[in-house]
């Protein structure tokens, strides 16, 4: 059995529901605070997701980031060398889906070309008559961003599990490729 720990970074605009997303994964869907403080830096939040099918686990520290923009470049600072990258923005305000672009261009000029896998996350999916964001536009930004699409209700309680499990097993795939990769370079 391997324990892998990878650093995913939580970023999007504020209050598109960052905090509630992370909280909700971390305590096992028991916990949605209807009150929440901005967050004000960067948040970490640790949980171990098994990769089915085998013995094998992924140490994921979220860094919940602050997503006003007079914080957020102090909150790079705190971020350090992630692995993954977890978008979130507000179905209901299509301008935190515009601002995705410059939070993505934001973490892969941190990264200096660094592979970062990751997702997009849609949250508040339950807001469906104030939608303004639709999945087949939202999907396809993602796509060519190289990320999985999800859409979430963290007030709900749906699907938010789902995007912490797409990134532990990008990260353990990811793995791989590079064990085989090292493998392949030993003498045999």
């Amino acid at each position: 059995m391997g324990k892998l720990r990878a650093r995913c970074l939580l970023v999007g605009d504020a209050a598109v529901g960052k905090s509630s997303l992370s909280h909700i994964f971390y305590s096992g869907g028991s916990l949605f605070q209807k009150n929440y403080n901005m967050t004000a830096g960067v948040e970490l939040l640790m949980k171990c997701v098994n990769i089915p099918e085998t013995n094998d686990t992924v140490e994921l520290y979220i860094l919940d980031s602050a997503g006003k923009e007079t914080l957020a470049e102090g909150c790079e600072k705190m971020w350090g060398e992630p692995s993954l990258v977890c978008l979130v923005f507000d179905l209901t305000n299509e301008q935190s889906f515009v601002n995705c672009s410059g939070w993505m261009e934001r973490v892969r000029t941190h990264c200096q070309g660094l592979r970062v896998s990751g997702v997009l996350v849609g949250n508040k999916s339950d807001l469906s008559a104030r939608r303004e964001v639709q999945a087949s536009v939202a999907k396809e930004w993602a796509q060519s961003q190289g990320l999985e699409y999800h859409e979430t209700s963290a007030k709900e309680m749906e699907n938010c599990d789902a995007p912490f499990l797409s990134v532990a097993r990008a990260f353990y795939s990811l793995y791989n490729e590079h064990l085989e990769t090292v493998r392949n370079l030993s003498p045999g």
